[in-house]
């Protein structure tokens, strides 16, 4: 949803099978980074020995029923231990925004922690599997990524050389295979001209006041008060990054963890007080407040008035050409966790 309570728009997040949200937009997950892998390895102290050791982040206290993380066992793969650190350490890469709001967005937590713990499991495997064919790093590549960051402690090089173990397995496996050519971007755009053809939309930011529900007299003037407020300070923003740090602060709609930011919305989806607001806006201009239903009430802040019609192939090439290679990446990725989890035991506890 997206502003609380308002069914018109939904949040740009599709992971691991957590649903279709209605936007085709999905966040893109990396694999442990060497700069993720060090920060969430230098206060380690001691760990349990396993095919690798666990990390163990100072990750914050989240809210939202997440307890603080202990070194407690969530699963074993052959054999491995992981632990609520790097859950709740993968939990936070999935959905960095959490950091900053001390916390995940209630109704999608269940479905985060589910993917993490897919993802903690399928690049335990990846691991494993890269050690069984005897993989190696090149001692030239795991002494310059040590020497970035400083380090020189056993452990930290173990780390390090995990992760770059990781990267590339999956490199041969599915990066290198995933590649998409103009040729085959062209095939699939005049095979699916349906998916090209795009109906009238808005993208645009939104910073939103919302009272609680069944608010009493004093709550709704409360509210008033706070969206006055908030009005100013949005119209003396002078750029897209501005506001949305804005709403990062005080919008209360579930946009605020993405700078307010919705992804094209069809203009026949829209509560017709916000098409009547977008329309009588130019691209980068902000609306005075917007009504949308009882005392909830919305600023918008223009970023694009898209035209219904179809899109041409030379606009959208490599756009596409990035979102196919992505599907055929996930595809690739999907099919090699298969293959590897076949035979592995794996045992949450």
């Amino acid at each position: 949803m997206v502003f609380s309570r308002l069914r018109f728009c939904v949040l740009p997040f599709d992971l691991f099978g957590l649903g279709d949200w209605g936007i085709e937009m999905k966040m893109e997950i990396k694999i442990y980074t060497v700069v993720v892998l060090i920060l969430t390895t230098l206060s380690t102290a001691s760990a349990q020995v396993a095919s690798h050791a666990p990390v163990v982040a100072p990750a914050p206290a989240a809210s939202g029923g997440i307890s603080p993380p202990v070194g407690r066992p969530v699963v074993r793969v052959n054999g491995a231990v992981l632990t609520d650190r790097d859950l709740l350490r993968e939990m936070y890469n999935i959905f960095p925004y959490a950091r900053q709001h001390n916390g995940f967005p209630q109704g999608m937590e269940a479905g985060i922690r589910d993917g993490a713990m897919k993802m903690m499991i399928f690049e335990e495997l990846v691991y494993q599997e890269a050690k069984r064919r005897n993989l190696t790093v090149p001692p030239a590549d795991l002494a310059r990524a040590q020497a970035e960051f400083r380090g020189s402690d056993s452990l930290l090089r173990a780390k390090m050389e995990r992760s770059l173990l990781i990267d590339k397995l999956l490199k041969l496996e599915v990066t290198d295979k995933a590649s998409v050519s103009i040729a085959e971007a062209k095939a699939y755009f005049d095979q699916h001209p349906e998916r090209f053809n795009q109906p009238e939309s808005f993208t645009f930011q939104s910073i939103s006041i919302l009272p609680p529900p069944n608010p009493n007299a004093a709550q709704i003037q409360e509210a008033h008060e706070r969206a006055e407020h908030a009005l100013r300070l949005a119209q003396a923003t002078k750029s897209h990054d501005e506001f949305g740090v804005l709403a990062e602060k005080i919008s209360e709609d579930d946009f605020r963890v993405m700078m307010g930011d919705h992804q094209a919305a069809d203009r026949a989806k829209l509560p017709p007080p916000v098409v009547k607001a977008l329309l009588a806006l130019q691209p980068g201009q902000v609306s005075g407040l917007v009504a949308f239903d009882a005392n909830d009430c919305t600023i918008l802040r223009l970023t694009s008035h898209i035209p219904a019609g179809m899109q041409k192939f030379e606009a959208i090439q490599e756009a596409l050409r990035d979102q196919l290679a992505k599907e055929k990446n996930e595809q690739l990725r999907s099919a090699l966790a298969a293959k590897l989890s076949r035979n592995a035991r794996i045992e949450k506890a």
